[in-house]
């Protein structure tokens, strides 16, 4: 395979790329370059040599359903519109940015709608780092809302750290704190509103989210304090409308310790699941709703998802 298809799957792999949208841009746009470039005598030997390129792709995080969607996206249009091989590596190309443009577009919605629900005068909680739900609050402090951050260390890589600073960096007063003193920052302080980001959202309206998204909600649901994810849709896992459950990647022990007493067990999760009852929105580029309602938005608006996926099951 392709050595500079196969260098960015190492790159998503290791956190080199990091980020829901970057690893789905970088992910696409590497799969149409591999799509455009590699040897093939007929279009079906280029529809099998893809899609074992999309099962090497989709393998290099468990969490990442923006890649695999985009991944999706391409190979349903391509099945439905290539006729040739020729015009299968022209479209491929087509495709993967239609995907990314679709990402780009869906953002900038999500963050407009999140930024509604911010009042003037309101303290908000976040947590990990997330491109939507810091859109969120920075969109609300352009609009000149006077509001106040308190964001997590989100532990063990510290990417609440990257939160922190896009904040205080764009002059929104910010305070961080250990993971452990969230609940005691909500019961301490008037937080008004919670919003995160989400990594994936699944047929149930089941979000996965950063280890330690799952105790904040349950410590807002505690104090009565609403409780948002801002996620961008195409980050559904289809899989799960076919019962299939989703994978909770676990991490290298040496991201908690570098170099622990010999004997030491280590378990290591990237994310948990926050149930549909404990979140009050999920704030996407389909607006704000219950998270029931996920799968009948998906259906509407991106129905690709869903036919690619029945499609798919029902030839394996």
């Amino acid at each position: 395979m392709d050595l500079a298809f196969l260098k960015v799957v190492d790159d998503i792999q290791v956190l080199r790329i990091q980020g829901a949208t970057n690893i789905a841009i970088e992910g696409v746009n590497a799969f149409s370059l591999l799509g455009e470039h590699i040897d093939c005598a007929s279009l079906e030997e280029l529809f099998v040599k893809l899609e074992k390129a999309r099962e090497v792709l989709s393998a290099a995080r468990a969490t990442e359903p923006a890649l695999r969607n985009g991944l999706r996206f391409i190979m349903y249009n391509l099945r439905k519109k290539a006729s040739s091989l020729q015009d299968a590596r022209e479209l491929i190309v087509s495709f993967s940015k239609d995907y990314v443009l679709l990402l780009k577009e869906s953002k900038k919605k999500v963050i407009s709608y999140g930024a509604h629900r911010i009042k003037d005068g309101s303290t908000i909680m976040t947590h990990c780092h997330s491109s939507l739900s810091t859109g969120i609050i920075l969109e609300a402090h352009k609009q000149g809302k006077d509001i106040n951050v308190f964001c997590t260390e989100t532990r063990p890589l510290y990417q609440g750290r990257i939160t922190a600073k896009e904040l205080v960096l764009a002059g929104v007063p910010t305070t961080q704190v250990v993971d452990s003193a969230m609940r005691w920052v909500i019961n301490s302080y008037n937080i008004d509103i919670i919003i995160t980001g989400a990594d994936a959202i699944t047929s149930q309206g089941t979000v996965i989210n950063k280890i330690g998204t799952r105790l904040l909600a349950l410590a807002a649901k505690e104090m009565d304090i609403p409780f948002y994810s801002a996620i961008n849709l195409l980050k559904y896992d289809p899989e799960t409308s076919i019962g299939k459950l989703t994978e909770i990647e676990m991490r290298e022990p040496s991201e908690i310790w570098k170099n622990p007493p010999e004997g030491l067990k280590f378990l290591n999760p990237a994310f948990e699941t926050v149930s549909h009852d404990l979140i009050d929105g999920i704030i996407s580029e389909g607006g704000v709703f219950a998270p029931s309602f996920i799968y009948f938005i998906i259906q509407e608006k991106y129905p690709f998802m869903i036919h690619e996926e029945i499609g798919m099951n029902s030839i394996n």
